[in-house]
């Protein structure tokens, strides 16, 4: 058996252990997991409505429109996302690589890499898939490091320290940018796998590093990881293609 089949088998016979055990907590908790996502839904909803998108979220095409115009001709281009609902039957905060188990797989459209999202922002990125279950890098590990930006579109990234399931750090700040506590941080653009403008968490402190002008941010996750029941695996239908210009424009650099 290759080492791909033996990651896929290991993850479904987890996958089916880790839902069973699950089941319990999910009927105890119904009354209050419906409620938290009548509000997630509500969120979704109106910030797509502010991207004067299209949403019915179970499973739905979410288009965002660039629109670009001069005197003669209107052009408009979509970036599409699919958001796909799942529920969550693991989760792991207290390794130095955290792992989210969803009870979605490729039978159900999950791929690898696709990004995965709370009701209240960033939850980790899809890495393992298997025909009915998949397994999430969360954001709480150091091997996941995402393209964010602060609220005056100064870019930079946010990673994992291990200091703690709520506490996240963005890198890269120049010293002189004026970061203030209680300040968002979102994805930006760049990012081939999650949404712009997606939350990440608050500034709770920042740390200058004197040695290469630089400050260290302290965030607060958006994410609580403490009661995360379900999420959203976002797939965008145009990143194959941008991947594969950008590789090509990188190979023929070499």
């Amino acid at each position: 058996m290759q080492g791909n089949d033996l990651v896929s088998s290991a993850n479904t016979i987890s996958g089916i252990v880790y839902k069973k055990q699950s089941d319990v907590v999910y009927y105890f908790g119904l009354r209050k997991m419906n409620d938290s996502l009548l509000t997630e839904n509500a969120f979704l909803r109106k910030k797509i409505d502010q991207l004067h998108g299209l949403d019915t979220l179970k499973d739905s095409l979410v288009h965002k429109k660039i629109s670009q115009t001069d005197s003669t001709i209107h052009f408009v281009k979509f970036a599409d996302y699919e958001y796909r609902t799942a529920r969550v039957i693991n989760n792991s905060t207290n390794a130095s690589d955290n792992y989210i188990t969803i009870n979605r797989g490729s039978k159900d459209g999950i791929g690898k890499n696709m990004a995965v999202l709370s009701g209240t922002g960033v939850a980790g990125r899809v890495e393992h898939v298997s025909a009915h279950f998949a397994s999430v890098l969360s954001i709480l590990s150091a091997k996941l490091k995402v393209s964010a930006k602060l609220k005056n579109g100064t870019n930079g990234f946010v990673v994992w320290d291990e200091k703690g399931p709520d506490i996240l750090t963005m890198t890269d700040v120049p010293q002189q940018i004026n970061v203030k506590k209680g300040d968002s941080v979102f994805t930006n653009n760049y990012s081939l796998y999650f949404p712009p403008d997606v939350l990440i968490g608050t500034v709770l402190k920042t740390e200058v590093i004197k040695k290469n002008a630089l400050q260290l941010i302290y965030l607060r996750s958006s994410t609580n990881f403490h009661n995360l029941q379900y999420v959203y695996v976002i797939e965008n239908k145009m990143a194959t293609e941008r991947k594969q210009l950008e590789d090509s424009s990188v190979k023929n650099k070499q």
